[in-house]
């Protein structure tokens, strides 16, 4: 098992390896002192590891509950969070009680947000289920939930008090749903490292070390920017665009899905704006079609900027495009809102 301390204004640990989840009782104690546990999960995660984390937690010693929500996007929203923080409220959950999310982003994101509200913030835990999710939502505090107008458009920072990553997990995962993580993986080698890109682009040899070298991109960036006013905004690359192609399919694209189109549109943007030498699309389409991830979509360019100027990126007049110069390397382009349309166009 292989650590990685994130020195945020809350500080924790991310503890990565296989078969792991039957020990996350002793590893949340190191943290959380006996308390009562609420374990948040889905409906699909609940029948394949809930008992694994609850018989551990249970031999040590805390006391457990469970609250199972409908697997997907739709149930990141208010209704269900109030559910969740009612559950809690009549349950009688203290300060000293936590959260442990079981699950995807979905899952994470939720709980954590929940965990921020209630009785203005309890601690809560991250056992990420997905590649997804332990690679970016997990890591970095943001939580949140989706409104009508677009996603975690409500949220808070919030640390968790640990992510702990059973990569063993990611076993039962769908190819289709793996793929989701590998379209954030394949930002982390755009923004940051080339040699990891190549690992996506040649094919993952070692699930751990994959992990361990994004999270750890990730500490790096949250460490310097833990509030988004800066260098976190480079973690955006593919989002704005890909969040506005997952809201214009009504949430049928996939989150993973639409970052790689975000990703491959906003290359093309780079390249036609005269950022990059060479169109990256290209390198970028070769990394995501190897693990079957779409490039392209049926939105127009009118379309997609309507829904992107409704995200939470957006300051004012302007919104920030994160433009990769070339595979390692990217910057926080600023636009005046009336040239998104013009820009997206130009990049389908």
């Amino acid at each position: 098992m292989k650590e990685i301390c994130v020195k945020t204004s809350d500080s924790y640990k991310i503890y990565i390896g296989e078969n792991i989840l039957p020990s996350a009782g002793d590893i949340i104690k190191k943290t959380v002192s006996i308390c009562k546990i609420l374990i948040i999960c889905d409906d699909n995660v609940f029948p394949l590891y809930n008992k694994a984390l609850k018989d551990s937690l249970l031999k040590t010693g805390y006391e457990v509950r469970e609250f199972v929500i409908k697997a997907g996007e739709q149930s990141k929203n208010f209704s269900v969070a109030e559910d969740i923080i009612n559950y809690l409220a009549e349950n009688n959950f203290t300060r000293t009680d936590i959260i442990v999310a079981l699950g995807g982003g979905v899952v994470g994101d939720i709980s954590g947000f929940c965990a921020a509200i209630y009785l203005r913030g309890i601690k809560f835990v991250q056992i990420p289920t997905t590649f997804l999710a332990a690679i970016d939502s997990s890591v970095g505090g943001k939580t949140g939930i989706n409104l009508f107008a677009g996603k975690n458009l409500v949220g808070a920072f919030h640390q968790p008090a640990a992510v702990i990553t059973d990569c063993k997990l990611f076993s039962t995962l769908s190819k289709q749903v793996f793929a989701q993580g590998v379209a954030e993986g394949i930002k982390y080698g755009v923004i940051k490292d080339e040699n990891l890109f190549n690992d996506f682009v040649n094919g993952i040899s070692n699930i751990c070390e994959t992990v361990y070298h994004c999270v750890d991109i990730k500490r790096e960036i949250v460490e310097k920017d833990e509030f988004d006013h800066a260098d976190r905004q480079l973690l955006n690359f593919g989002h704005t665009i890909g969040h506005a192609v997952e809201k214009c399919s009504g949430f049928k694209i996939s989150h993973g899905e639409g970052v790689a189109i975000g990703m491959n549109i906003a290359a093309k943007i780079a390249y036609k704006e005269g950022l990059s030498d060479v169109d990256l699309s290209e390198n970028i389409k070769k990394a995501c079609l190897k693990f079957g991830l779409p490039v392209t979509c049926n939105f127009n360019s009118d379309e997609l900027s309507k829904a992107a100027l409704s995200d939470k990126k957006r300051t004012g007049e302007y919104i920030n495009l994160i433009l990769p110069i070339k595979i390692g390397n990217c910057i926080i382009k600023k636009y005046q809102k009336n040239q998104l349309k013009k820009l997206i166009e130009s990049g389908l």
